[in-house]
This record gives C-alpha cells, sequence and structure tokens, in this order.
C-alpha cells in the first residue's frame, strides 16, 4: 500500500514506537535517551489530524541522576508540567514523505514545527492487525523551549548542547 492509499484511523503502537533524543554533552560526546509513556492517534483522509501526548516524567537516559535532573525543574519540571504534546495543523505528501506540521508544546511553550517523516510501508501482523511504519528526525534549540539551564566548562563551552535531535520511529495499527 502506497503513502497515498492510507485511510483511517491509526493508533501508535507503544511497544513499536519510539521516541528518542540525542544532544550533545560536554562538546565531545552525545547523550540518547527516549520517552517510554506516550500515546497517540492519527486521522488519515480528508481531515487528517495527528495527536500525541508525552509523559514527560518517562524520560529515559539510562542514568537515574541524569533522568532526575531532566524532571527537575532546571529541565521539564515535570510537577507543573507533566505531559508535552503534539497536535498537527498541517500535513503534505511528498513521495514517500509526509510532512507534518504541527504544534509541540513542552512546559507552557508552544512552537509550530515541521516533522517529515519516511514512509516505511504497511503490513498485516500475525494477529490480523493492519500497521504501517514511519521513521524521521528533526533538530530543534532546546532554548526554543524554555529549556535552558547550562553549565559553563573550563575548557570553554558548555554541559548540554543546545541542539537536540529528535528521532521517531513510529508504528502504528489501523482501527476497526
Amino acid at each position: 500500500m502506497s503513502l497515498q492509499d492510507l485511510q483511517g484511523t491509526y493508533v501508535l503502537d507503544p511497544t513499536h514506537t519510539t521516541f528518542s533524543w540525542v544532544t550533545r554533552h560536554a562538546m565531545v560526546t552525545k547523550v540518547r535517551g527516549s520517552f517510554e509513556e506516550f500515546e497517540g492517534t492519527a486521522v488519515v483522509g480528508d481531515n487528517s489530524e495527528l495527536n500525541v501526548t508525552i509523559q514527560v516524567a518517562s524520560v529515559n537516559s539510562r542514568n537515574a541522576d541524569r533522568d532526575n535532573h531532566l524532571r527537575s525543574a532546571d529541565f521539564f519540571e515535570v510537577e507543573k508540567y507533566p505531559t508535552m504534546t503534539f497536535k498537527s495543523t498541517q500535513y503534505v505528501v511528498k513521495g514517500d514523505t509526509v510532512e507534518i506540521t504541527g504544534d509541540l508544546t513542552i512546559k507552557d511553550v508552544t512552537k509550530s514545527l515541521t516533522i517529515p517523516l519516511e514512509y516505511i510501508g504497511a503490513a498485516t501482523d500475525p494477529f490480523g492487525n493492519a500497521r504501517v511504519g514511519f521513521e524521521g528526525k528533526l533538530d530543534v534549540s532546546r532554548k526554543d523551549f524554555g529549556l535552558t539551564w547550562n553549565a559553563a566548562l573550563e575548557t570553554g563551552g558548555f554541559l548540554v548542547s543546545d541542539k537536540v535531535t529528535l528521532e521517531f520511529e513510529v508504528s502504528a495499527i489501523k482501527q476497526a
């Protein structure tokens, strides 16, 4: 099935979908992490829309101290802002890619951005579920979302890069 043939309502499969991020640390290495708890629905057709909600406290960088710091007021402030959301405003299909423009809200800051997602394909799994797959990535400035904490390094530069690469691997199941 081609990207242009997709129609219907799809729900993200959290066991086969990954919302992850990568940022430079201490100017010499990269730190990777993901959000483990989220839900999302896409309606594909005449009035296409995508809505995703991520539980920010589910951040996982494989380091408990760093994850607790990310949950704190220095970064996500999860006690006050437990979720981040993405709500689409426009879809543009270009070959095997769909560019989804929408509003990403982190903390109390909402910014419009466009996420290019490559259509990987569609398949029926062994349980009879019609699945579709997409993947993509996008660079954002964490400062644009009020995530400004940092520490200066003795050698110059900062501990945490402003640039964060968001990576998406999506599997969604068509609803009956």
